[in-house]
């Protein structure tokens, strides 16, 4: 926990940042719920916000169902053993689809006809996240943002895009004001990693997409960059090594242990270095909870615990162009 204090004539706004959601309906709704419970004028969801598996649900020709969840067959008889099992998915952030027999075995040998129904799950799922968000903080005056990130395809992510929204603004490559003086622009894109997730590109084109929405801030001293890429080398983005010849990629170990390093991006390190914005907000790599500084930036990756059902964020207090307080929280 650190908090400062500066004399203003204005009051601070409030931030709240999570990130990395990848699905969890009670990580998302404890998000929406977090502005009123930490008093945040603004609620900033960082990318990464598509579930990754869609789980079959077979319903058998005696009205039992099975579902096979993280490599063991689940067997439910009744209605209430059921709805156990579809609200551990929602928690760890897994789609499903309650489907006969025929039906499964048919869409299982049509990977066309599966990638549709992921699509279709995931979108549905945003979409009511959207709904959720405009109901719970209608009137309340808490401005929600959401952008995606390297997990999130682009059709998937366009469900949260709407027009109408009151609440809710989609702020991917875009350039947004948080409050009266204080603006944030946000990058989902990551540099490349082993898992080929669908939205990467190299160093070089995410710098120049950087460049590109750098150019429409107003005043760089109270700026914010929401960028899903943590900076290279800055505590933010230290993980595992990992082995990208194999399949699945493996850790690298020497001496018995695991080889650790920053697996950040050098574009977005370059940019924090010379642009020297007042705070940039950060995920990706989820183990990586750390606030470090670069110059005058205050940098920031809250971590994620979305499969335990944990929200993971931080609490960033600013006045004209200048961070008075931060604190780690998780609930």
């Amino acid at each position: 926990m650190k908090f400062f204090s500066k004399k203003s004539t204005k009051k601070p706004t409030r931030l709240f940042f999570a990130t990395d959601l990848h699905g969890s309906e009670r990580t998302f709704r404890k998000f929406v719920n977090a502005g009123k419970f930490y008093e945040a004028n603004v609620i900033v969801m960082g990318g990464d916000i598509q579930g990754k598996l869609l789980i079959p649900i077979i319903k058998e020709s005696n009205g039992h169902y099975r579902a096979t969840l993280q490599g063991r067959v689940e067997h439910m008889s009744t209605q209430e053993e059921l709805s156990a099992l579809t609200g551990r998915l929602d928690t760890l952030g897994f789609y499903h689809q309650v489907m006969e027999e025929d039906e499964f075995r048919a869409i299982s040998a049509d990977q066309k006809a599966v990638d549709k129904l992921f699509h279709e799950k995931a979108r549905q799922k945003l979409s009511s996240w959207v709904d959720l968000a405009e109901e719970r903080l209608n009137g309340t005056g808490i401005r929600c943002f959401v952008t995606g990130g390297n997990d999130d395809e682009w059709d998937v992510i366009s469900a949260i895009k709407r027009e109408g929204t009151k609440s809710l603004i989609a702020c991917e490559n875009e350039m947004v004001m948080v409050d009266e003086d204080h603006s944030m622009i946000s990058i989902g894109i990551s540099t490349p990693t082993p898992w080929k997730t669908p939205r990467e590109v190299s160093e070089e084109e995410l710098a120049k997409m950087i460049e590109e929405i750098a150019a429409k801030v107003p005043d760089m001293q109270k700026a914010i960059f929401n960028f899903h890429d943590p900076p290279k080398d800055s505590t933010l983005d230290t993980c595992p090594m990992l082995d990208w010849t194999k399949d699945p990629p493996t850790q690298i170990v020497q001496g018995g242990q695991p080889v650790m390093h920053g697996a950040g991006s050098s574009s977005v390190r370059a940019a924090i270095e010379k642009y020297r914005p007042m705070l940039s907000l950060h995920g990706h790599i989820h183990e990586s909870q750390s606030v470090a500084r670069i110059g005058r930036t205050t940098c920031i990756n809250p971590g994620s615990e979305y499969g335990e059902g944990i929200l993971r964020g931080c609490l960033v207090n600013f006045v004209d162009g200048e961070i008075v307080g931060y604190q780690m929280t998780s609930g």
